[in-house]
């Protein structure tokens, strides 16, 4: 048994949030000691072509990423390849630090292996993160590719709202290998309410105006099918350079025991999430990057959102649960789905159960 299924138990005696800060403090000290990191990278991460993908002009050593929220602050960038991430996608952010919603918020659902969050976009803001991301080492950026999620402060009227996803685009423009407009988030109010042709088309010119680089959208995983194919055909007409799929779910339904407002991940949002991702494989497989997360925990899980048309997978809850051997044994499972159909490379196997066009 792996040491960390010993100390789960232990870790799982603690508030789901303090957990969750111990283990970013831990992974912070990891990424203090280089040399530590870069031999557990080795045996994590396999430098092998078969995994790697070249995306706007980034090498992506492996297509399975961190998802947003875990690392909201940037705190634990430089350990991320040492748990095998060959991306990460880092926020949410807000442009003025916010505290989130009160306490307790964060809750474990180990019947389901999943988590309730109503977190609320709790971040130092902006400008924190953005002095992390510079003062990382040049060799570091080099090897992972960044992401930045991207939401809007809670206390921002509806109506400036723009305004604030205007002034990050800005921020993180030089910072980042793409950017993600999250505006599914069902922690702040209204949020939602901004998943609309309309105002994507507004954030999307403002990318342009920056000179932002690649811009996602993130999508809900609760509105009906034809609406979020329609939503995310009309934001890649806007300009956008793929979708992300999903946000958490607010369907309570999923699992028991769930109890006041918020979001679930984990397996409870698994085969949602990969019925959006299937449906916006049919509509936009060739013409966007989507990304595909939800209840993400095996190889054979990433196998198949590739196959149904990701070019790129996050994980986030499933470390909670199988800890950070996870990566390793997906990145052989990986190796070994690829060579059993005779495929030279997981590219070769994005869109694969994709009808033909």
């Amino acid at each position: 048994m792996d040491l960390y299924r010993r100390l789960r138990p232990l870790l799982f005696r603690l508030d789901a949030e303090r957990a969750h800060g111990l283990g970013k403090r831990t992974l912070a000290a990891l990424g203090a000691v280089p040399p530590l990191a870069r031999r557990l990278e080795r045996a994590s991460l396999p430098d092998d072509p078969r995994l790697a993908q070249e995306l706007w002009g980034r090498r992506f050593p492996s297509p399975v990423g961190l998802a947003a929220g875990f690392d909201k602050d940037g705190e634990a960038v430089a350990a991320l390849p040492a748990l095998g991430f060959g991306f990460a996608e880092i926020g949410t952010v807000t442009p003025r630090p916010q505290p989130g919603n009160p306490r307790p918020r964060l809750f474990r659902l180990p019947g389901a292996a999943g988590l309730h969050n109503r977190l609320g976009f709790n971040n130092a803001g902006a400008a924190a993160l953005a002095a992390r991301l510079r003062a990382l080492p040049p060799a570091l950026r080099a090897r992972l590719p960044l992401a930045v999620n991207l939401g809007k402060n809670k206390d921002t009227p509806p109506e400036r709202a723009l305004d604030d996803y205007r002034r990050l685009l800005a921020v993180f423009a030089p910072l980042a290998d793409f950017l993600v407009v999250n505006v599914s988030s069902p922690n702040t109010p209204g949020l939602r309410d901004l998943q609309s042709e309309s105002f994507l088309a507004a954030v999307l010119a403002a990318a342009r105006e920056v000179g932002a680089p690649p811009v996602l959208v993130k999508l809900d995983p609760d509105t009906e099918l034809p609406r979020l194919v329609a939503l995310a055909a009309a934001a890649v007409e806007a300009g956008a350079a793929g979708i992300v799929a999903t946000n958490t779910t607010v369907d309570h339904s999923l699992a028991a025991g769930v109890r006041g407002p918020g979001g679930l991940s984990g397996a409870v949002l698994r085969e949602r999430s990969f019925a959006v991702l299937r449906a916006l494989g049919g509509e936009l497989g060739g013409r966007a990057v989507l990304v595909s997360v939800g209840g993400v925990d095996s190889a054979e899980e990433v196998y198949r959102r590739l196959r149904a048309g990701a070019r790129l997978v996050e994980l986030y809850t499933a470390l909670v649960y199988r800890g950070p051997r996870l990566l390793g044994e997906i990145h052989r499972g990986l190796l070994a789905l690829l060579e059993r159909d005779g495929l030279g490379s997981v590219a070769e196997a994005v869109g694969a159960d994709l009808p033909a066009s």
